[in-house]
């Protein structure tokens, strides 16, 4: 099998590739830089084929998938700065690659009659209430630009294939690139003290074992809409801080504030991120471990 993964300098492609290899498929990165520019591990992703394409040009996009002729591609590339995204000189951008870009790979994996897999959010409802979301719900209220852009490119997705995993996860944390993990690591050796929020309730997702999910998704013809977090329960990013500065020996003080209180984000935040994952294991498929563990093996995998 032959994969072809987009966004490999991001957190989930990178850990995808090194599936996809580890399990003696063929892997063929992508991302918009000449050359590989995430972190120089040694790992398979470093060491696989790479190859330049910016997904809002359709014909680079329909013309570079034909030669490589894959048989699933596992759409990871979003613009994902959702804050930014906001700004009104970026929304044509954010849509070119959230939605067009997403299109653009969808059209091409149509023609070639193979696999896709599109990574999506819970942003694409509107995080209100206290019911964990169900896959298959169409009750699509986006807060935000990105979790509208978001929602286009699953529609694009499901529009235009039949053979289309799209798999909805949250609070993302991964080796490379920035995250709630390393944001807090870095402010916890600088203060003594911080707020975080505590009224916004999800489940963090970690790719490393995410890409395992995927990489058993795409060997199977299971598709449809799923969600896939790690298990543990559902908590506050407050509750996710204190477990981090827990887990790494820190002092830190983490004082609880609601979303209100805290008042920096220029975008529109779902208070309830809760994620329906039962779908998984009914398709046979095992569930990812619980965040804690996951966060445990994270913090070692930094440091190594």
């Amino acid at each position: 099998m032959k994969v072809f993964v987009t966004g490999v300098a991001g957190q989930l492609g990178h850990d995808v590739v090194n599936e996809v290899c580890s399990r003696g498929y063929t892997a063929v990165g992508s991302d918009i830089a000449p050359e590989y520019a995430g972190v120089q591990d040694g790992s398979a992703v470093t060491k696989c084929q790479y190859v330049a394409m910016d997904i809002t040009n359709k014909e680079a996009v329909s013309a570079i998938l034909t030669e490589i002729a894959p048989d699933v591609v596992v759409h990871c590339a979003a613009w994902t700065a959702v804050d930014l995204a906001e700004d009104e000189d970026k929304q044509e951008k954010v849509r070119a690659i959230n939605a067009g870009g997403t299109q653009n790979i969808a059209d091409a994996c149509k023609k070639l009659d193979c696999k896709m897999v599109y990574i999506s959010t819970d942003y694409v409802f509107d995080g209100q209430g206290d019911t964990p979301w169900h896959p298959d719900c169409k009750d699509y209220k986006p807060l935000n630009v990105y979790g509208q852009t978001k929602l286009e490119g699953e529609l694009a997705v499901a529009n235009t294939l039949d053979k289309y995993f799209i798999v909805r996860i949250a609070w993302v944390f991964g080796l490379n690139g920035n995250n709630f993990i390393k944001t807090m690591l870095n402010i916890g050796k600088k203060y003594e003290t911080l707020r975080v929020v505590n009224d916004q309730i999800g489940t963090p997702t970690y790719t490393l074992d995410l890409s395992r999910l995927l990489v058993d998704m795409i060997e199977t013809e299971k598709y449809g809409y799923y969600h896939a977090t790690n298990e543990g329960g559902y908590i506050s990013w407050y509750d996710f801080a204190c477990e981090i500065f827990r887990q790494a020996g820190y002092t830190t003080t983490v004082t609880p504030v609601t979303t209100a209180e805290y008042g920096l984000s220029k975008a529109a935040r779902p208070f309830n991120s809760r994620l329906d994952k039962s779908k998984l294991a009914e398709n046979g498929f095992t569930p990812l471990p619980t965040w804690q563990d996951a966060l445990t093996r994270y913090l070692k995998e930094l440091e190594s």
